[in-house]
């Protein structure tokens, strides 16, 4: 039996299977998915053979959107033109996310940004910020990091300290006019 006539048997079994599935018949999905699975892992590997990894994940995201689009199959159509299409797309979707994802990580190709950031500048910011923060009170810098450097409400402020909002409204206020006044800024 040549090639042609081996597709166009398997065709017409998994088309068979398909359309028995889509009528109801659970027995002959449960034989349509694990036939198409054996298809489709060749199709992949042939098409993956440097990226092994990737062909299971592949398999079972074509077949699960097999089954969730099964509704759009028209069954006067070839079933294997459906099923291409769809695991085409499926391929083509991993290959363009690793090609976006080795342009975004390729540690060889950031001569551009090499002076761009330094893990010294984190560590820096951090100690001024707590040279700058050194000459207020304890419960004025505790409630002005909450509120303007975590981001927290001064509500979420207030039940923290164990202050009103509005005590910490005005501790927060005093704090950035005083911090204005120490290292020369205007508020």
């Amino acid at each position: 039996m040549d090639w042609q006539e081996q597709a166009r048997r398997t065709e017409e079994r998994l088309h068979g299977q398909f359309v028995q599935a889509l009528d109801g018949d659970a027995a002959a999905y449960q034989r349509f998915l694990q036939a198409l699975g054996g298809h489709l892992r060749a199709y992949f590997r042939r098409r993956l053979f440097q990226l092994p990894d990737e062909v299971e994940d592949l398999v079972q995201e074509t077949l699960l959107a097999i089954h969730t689009h099964r509704h759009t199959y028209r069954r006067d159509q070839p079933l294997t033109a459906w099923v291409h299409t769809i695991a085409r797309y499926k391929l083509v979707d991993l290959l363009r996310a690793r090609e976006r994802r080795e342009k975004l990580n390729d540690p060889l190709d950031d001569e551009a940004g090499f002076f761009a950031r330094s893990d010294t500048e984190a560590a820096e910011a951090r100690r001024d910020l707590a040279t700058m923060l050194d000459g207020l009170g304890e419960r004025q810098r505790r409630a002005l990091v909450m509120t303007k450097i975590e981001g927290a409400s001064v509500a979420e402020t207030a039940a923290a300290l164990g202050m009103s909002e509005v005590a910490v409204k005005v501790g927060v206020h005093r704090s950035l006019k005083a911090l204005a006044a120490r290292w020369g800024g205007s508020r």
